[in-house]
């Protein structure tokens, strides 16, 4: 069985060699492409899983390379960037980015994510056999700390500010697991609802916007002032917040 094959667009070496070394490690086949002309024709004569794509490339454009990929590929895409531009988030959304990241980056979160992305694309290559450090590394010991919180996604559980645990319905928490999943992105209503296992929706559905209102009076330290979980007019929504991908054992014990 061939493994998954990602190819590296970026114009730092060092960031090239750094997501390649973990990515073999992981079982992946990794190229390496700093330049819009070398993506090209990798993608001509290579069958590709996914692409991780620097935004800024030096003279050359992330955007603008997205646009191309998507002529001639349906190959999924995570954005990876130190830009922190809601148009450049905007723009890469609609140009069919499949995820996204800002630097600097935890190499296991990368991993992580590209794993993700794997799973949900249609048609995506094989995916590689997980082992049992997958499973600890990825799943079990990704928890994740934001504002004072920390969110345990194997227990469905979330921390509060006291450590005491917050009564999340599992729709409360799978919309929360999108979002910190994806910080600083922008995510539609049809995204939101896809990715939480929703149904359709049309315009004057307000289902999501109802679920992120109860998520904010959960969450948010002033619900009628939310810093979080931020609206995007004509847009979406967007999680504002710094998150920290933190290990099991580093999460701190409830409290008597």
């Amino acid at each position: 069985m061939t493994n998954p094959t990602i190819l590296v667009v970026d114009d730092d070496i060092k960031i090239r060699s750094l997501l390649r070394n973990v990515l073999e490690d992981d079982g992946f086949c990794v190229c390496e492409a700093q330049r819009e002309e070398e993506v090209l024709q990798i993608i001509a004569k290579t069958p590709l899983s996914l692409i991780t794509l620097d935004l800024n490339l030096g003279s050359e454009c992330g955007i603008k390379i997205a646009r191309q990929i998507r002529r001639t590929s349906n190959v999924p895409i995570i954005m990876v960037t130190g830009k922190d531009d809601v148009i450049d988030r905007v723009v890469g959304l609609e140009v069919g980015a499949d995820d996204y990241i800002t630097k600097p980056f935890h190499v296991r979160e990368v991993v992580a994510r590209i794993k993700s992305v794997l799973r949900r694309s249609e048609g995506s290559a094989p995916q590689v056999e997980a082992t049992v450090e997958d499973v600890h590394s990825d799943t079990e010991s990704m928890q994740f700390r934001f504002d004072g919180m920390t969110a345990v996604p194997d227990q469905m559980k979330l921390l509060d500010r006291t450590n005491a645990e917050c009564e999340l319905t599992s729709g409360d928490f799978r919309l929360l697991d999108v979002f910190l999943n994806r910080p600083k992105r922008i995510l539609s209503r049809d995204q939101l609802m896809d990715l939480t296992g929703g149904t359709e929706w049309n315009p004057l559905d307000r289902a999501i916007d109802n679920q992120i209102a109860r998520l904010r009076k959960k969450i948010e330290r002033e619900p009628s002032e939310p810093k979080l979980i931020k609206t995007v007019r004509g847009v979406g929504y967007t999680f504002a917040c710094d998150v920290e991908v933190v290990q099991a054992s580093s999460v701190p014990a409830k409290s008597a």
